[in-house]
Parts: C-alpha cells; sequence; structure tokens
C-alpha cells in the first residue's frame, strides 16, 4: 500500500512536471515569436502592444526597458490583462519569479495552470491577422436578420 502510495505521487509529479514544461515550450514560442517582431521593427512593435492593450508609450517603453526581452513585455501586459492586475504588478512578479518560467508567474497571480485564462496566455494577440480586426462592423458584419447577405 505504501509502494502504491508513492508510485502515485511520483506520477502525479512527473505529470506536473511534464505540463509545466510544455507549458514553457508553448510560452517561449510564443516569446520568441514577439521578439523577432520587434527585431523586426522595435518602434512598429511598440506601437502595436500599446495599441492593443491601450497603453501609454512611455509604459510600454518603461516595460520593454525593465525585462529581459520584449516578449516579455508582450507577456507582462497580457498576464496583467487575464488576471486584471496592474503591469507594474505583474513586472514585481517577473522580477522576482523570471527563473522560474511564465507559467509559474501566471499562477502566482491568480491564473490558474489549465484554465481558460492560462490557454489564453499562450494565444498570439499581436499576429498581424488579430491587428486592427477588434471588436466593431467588418466586411459581413452588421447584416441584421432579414437583410440580403450577398
Amino acid at each position: 500500500m505504501k509502494i502504491l502510495s508513492i508510485a502515485l505521487i511520483m506520477a502525479a509529479a512527473l505529470f506536473f512536471v511534464a505540463a509545466q514544461v510544455s507549458a514553457d515550450s508553448e510560452f517561449n514560442s510564443l516569446i520568441t515569436s514577439m521578439d523577432v517582431q520587434a527585431d523586426v521593427n522595435m518602434a512598429d512593435f511598440q506601437g502595436r502592444l500599446g495599441a492593443y492593450f491601450g497603453a501609454p508609450a512611455l509604459q510600454v517603453e518603461t516595460i520593454i526597458r525593465s525585462v529581459d526581452r520584449p516578449g516579455d513585455a508582450y507577456m507582462c501586459f497580457r498576464v496583467a490583462e487575464i488576471a486584471k492586475k496592474p503591469v507594474d504588478i505583474v513586472l514585481k512578479e517577473y522580477k522576482a519569479n523570471k527563473g522560474r518560467g511564465w507559467g509559474v508567474i501566471a499562477k502566482n497571480l491568480g491564473i490558474k495552470p489549465g484554465s481558460r485564462e492560462f490557454h489564453e496566455l499562450k494565444k498570439n494577440k499581436l499576429s498581424s491577422d488579430t491587428i486592427g480586426h477588434g471588436k466593431g462592423k467588418g466586411k459581413d458584419k452588421g447584416k441584421g436578420k432579414g437583410r440580403d447577405k450577398d
């Protein structure tokens, strides 16, 4: 019985580690994508970051200077948005736990691993196909009931 308990605890620990490694690799891929965008055109990256998250240019510049890579700045704003916390709180948590990964940072700020919110963190909200495509009436939108739908 004791051996079975130990085996179950070890299996659960291995599952947790595997899930954390998977989440970290997904975050790393997203952050690398952000870094590439910033390397191509930092001014554009900063502008899109500010526009998407509604942050003033000075705040975006400050966050970018305060983190290791531009992708980490994106994650600060994204975690702040999802956790409903000020970006300064996320930045403090980042500085304290950046070596442990964004999964740990998000968890410490109340975003439960495996939750819908946690999975939302892994989505690239600055991809070229999402910029300028927020809510509102675009092509084929806003046609009400009974209207011609070309």
